[in-house]
């Protein structure tokens, strides 16, 4: 099954979840098993050969491929989580939104000093999420082997964010 297939699934939802933007739909290829495994083994497959000891996921479409990568790679998995989330000592980092900001945690054990980690998201957009993933990774003394994602949106700021890591995108638009 080409790749094409899983961009031709991908859902354009128009004016959601404000006025002006065209949100990328990605439940049709989470509902079709054949096209998930298909992602799932793709992104993979962008990970390479290296040894991986953690997967972070981050909040919430995170979750659903990178447990699932993890759990393939035989590797931990990690969740970054929207601040209140975690019910143990967590680490936080704060990140810029265009109107505000946020706050990430993960849980302050999390990752082992030297551990490879490869940070997995669905949408890389403007970066400051990921961004915000990386430095707790580095706060914990991880060494971050790549940042993925399902979908890359090529006209935002992104990538160039996060220049100073290996970025691999499955789709971009």
């Amino acid at each position: 099954m080409p790749i094409e297939t899983l961009k031709s699934a991908v859902r354009d939802v128009p004016d959601f979840p404000e006025p002006g933007i065209v949100f990328k739909d990605i439940t049709p290829i989470l509902s079709c098993p054949d096209l998930f495994s298909l992602a799932i083994d793709k992104m993979i497959e962008s990970l390479g050969e290296n040894k991986i000891d953690k997967i972070v996921g981050i909040d919430a479409r995170g979750f659903i491929f990178g447990s699932i990568i993890a759990q393939k790679l035989k590797c931990g998995f990690t969740p970054a989580r929207k601040a209140g989330k975690l019910p143990w000592e967590t680490i936080q980092e704060t990140y810029q939104l265009e109107y505000g900001e946020a706050t990430l945690e993960m849980h302050k054990d999390a990752i082992k000093e030297g551990e490879s980690v490869a940070i997995i998201d669905d949408l890389l957009a403007t970066g400051g999420t990921s961004k915000a993933a990386a430095n707790l990774v580095n706060k914990l003394g991880g060494n971050i082997h790549s940042i993925s994602f399902f979908v890359e949106l090529t006209f935002l700021p992104g990538r160039d964010v996060l220049k100073d890591f290996q970025v691999h995108s499955l789709l971009q638009y």
